[in-house]
């Protein structure tokens, strides 16, 4: 795992909780060393802090992005309005932390990253704590599935590629993930719980704003002019894909 912090104390402790938790930690105090250390030697999982000097964290996962580096990204912020979060998303962060932040959340979401994470996609090096994710990589299905298509909407599992119609979307792999779940379950209304389980493997709580979050960028790479909206919102329970 690599973390990037520059504030020493933030960092000196999440390095220690992380280290007490099984992780292999490497911790850098900037953009630049954080974005060497990655080329050096490539990390399982990464943790960027937004705001760092010189090379901030969404330059960083931007740089890595381009280089076509599919590396999940847990991006630590002290920025809580919803644009801020929608940046680092856009950036291709695959999911976010708002300071102060209690370290067992910062935990589950690293956990969650990990279990989404083909073995293709990250090398064995520092995987998750106990290292025994090797285990699971030869559990795969006999006859993987490839298509899913609801709604106008086509999905290629194993490419990770979807479309509305002709038009391409280029979604992160939370998006995809989060698209998949309601496309299987087209029709059905899903609650926060259960998308929190299946996509999150945890419950953040109805105080937490990251599945509007997430519903909300994935609805402006979906919707088009003059076409109907394909995710719904139930208020008080949850979402439904339907095209109306």
């Amino acid at each position: 795992m690599l973390l990037a912090e520059d504030d020493r104390a933030i960092r000196h402790a999440l390095e220690r909780a992380l280290t007490l938790e099984g992780y292999r930690v490497t911790a850098v105090a900037d953009g630049v060393e954080a974005l060497a250390q990655a080329h050096r030697t490539p990390p399982d999982i990464l943790v960027l802090d937004v705001m760092m000097p010189g090379i901030d964290g969404l330059q960083v996962c931007r740089v890595l992005r381009a280089e076509g580096d599919r590396t999940p990204i847990l991006m630590l912020t002290a920025l809580v309005e919803t644009a801020d979060r929608i940046a680092g998303l856009d950036a291709g962060a695959d999911d976010y932390v708002v300071k102060p932040f209690d370290v067992e959340e910062v935990f589950a979401r690293l956990r969650a990253l990990l279990r989404r994470t083909g073995p293709d996609e990250r090398s064995p090096r520092s995987a998750a704590p106990g290292g025994n994710h090797a285990s699971h990589a030869a559990k795969e299905p006999a006859v993987p599935e490839r298509q899913l298509t609801a709604a106008g909407l086509r999905m290629d599992l194993q490419a990770r590629r979807v479309w509305r119609g002709t038009r391409e979307l280029e979604l992160t792999r939370t998006e995809f993930e989060l698209l998949e779940l309601l496309v299987r379950n087209a029709g059905i209304v899903l609650d926060h719980s259960t998308i929190y389980d299946r996509i999150w493997g945890y419950d953040f709580g109805p105080g937490s704003k990251n599945l509007a979050v997430y519903v909300g960028y994935l609805r402006r790479k979906l919707d088009e002019p003059g076409a109907s909206q394909l995710i719904h919102t139930v208020r008080g329970v949850g979402y439904v894909l339907r095209e109306d």
